[in-house]
């Protein structure tokens, strides 16, 4: 009778059958549900999935974080040149022609499956895209004639920070093939960013002027990623080339502007491009992950025809 009793200490009696792990939720009779016993910790291991990264290679990915701030900082010069009277409706036409001109040149050169189908069709929406824009442009004009400039500037400046902090820095919302979805945040940040468009041309003398901004801001801003894409996938060494003449281009432009404004910009450049990496390989240090037999099981299963 004594030996039919389970040992109240949770060890196993010798005339028990020895304990074992069982799928999940299943028992053993003369265990409690909570028993473990010396080997349960032998599955355990330590930081199974932390990635060890390489200081370098965080600096170089960070690169194109960098590259997109100074397209959208260009953008904002030319708005600002644009508002101020130094860039008239003609010089924007013809910055929009060499743009949609350069931006062809570069798929032509960087994609791989870019059939001249395929060109002519990117061609024939882009002519009705840029027809519809010039029809409706007077409307634009009149947009927001009854809202202060004030408020134009404050919310113009909040949708461009929306826009950056939500920018999907990853890629993906390039539509290209094999690349995922677009995702719900970069959504937010290419609408804040026409909007923004939108407000500040509204705010320009003429329709001639409206068209050629709002031409210019979208070439940039739904365009720029689909070619900065292709660079980088077709070569890292002209992604990197690219990168950091545009950082050239944007410090010289924005030293133009004011001096303030270059010493801004180049501290940021400095704070994303090799303190932030900086950071991400120290935190590393403190990143702890236990995996081990608690874990919930993961169902494999091996169909065979």
């Amino acid at each position: 009778m004594q030996s039919m009793e389970a040992d109240t200490s949770g060890n196993s009696s010798p005339t028990q059958p020895k304990w074992k792990k069982v799928a999940h939720g299943g028992m053993q009779p003369g265990f409690d549900d909570n028993h473990t016993d010396e080997s349960f910790l032998a599955g355990m291991v330590m930081n199974a999935n932390v990635v060890k990264r390489d200081m370098l290679k965080v600096m170089l990915d960070s690169i194109s974080i960098s590259q997109y701030l100074c397209i959208v900082t260009l953008v904002v010069l030319v708005w600002t040149y644009t508002l101020g009277s130094t860039i008239n409706e003609n010089s924007l036409l013809l910055l929009d022609i060499s743009l949609l001109g350069l931006g062809f040149f570069v798929l032509l050169l960087t994609a791989e499956m870019l059939s001249l189908n395929l060109l002519l069709c990117y061609v024939l929406n882009i002519s009705f895209f840029i027809a519809g824009l010039y029809l409706l442009s007077p409307i634009y004009h009149t947009l927001t004639q009854s809202i202060s400039s004030d408020s134009i500037w404050a919310l113009t400046t909040t949708l461009i920070i929306l826009h950056l902090f939500l920018h999907d820095y990853s890629g993906s919302m390039v539509r290209a093939p094999g690349t995922p979805e677009p995702t719900f945040t970069g959504n937010i940040s290419l609408n804040a960013s026409i909007m923004a468009s939108l407000l500040i041309a509204s705010r320009l003398p003429s329709r001639l002027h409206v068209f050629a901004i709002i031409l210019f801001s979208l070439q940039v801003f739904l365009f720029s990623p689909l070619v900065t894409y292709y660079i980088k996938k077709y070569s890292f060494r002209l992604h990197l080339f690219f990168s950091f003449g545009l950082m050239a281009v944007t410090l010289a432009f924005a030293y133009r502007l004011h001096r303030l404004l270059f010493v801004l910009l180049f501290s940021l450049f400095i704070f994303v491009n090799m303190v932030c990496p900086y950071w991400l390989i120290r935190i590393q240090e403190y990143k702890f992950e236990i995996n081990g037999p608690w874990d919930e099981a993961k169902l494999c299963f091996n169909i065979t025809e």
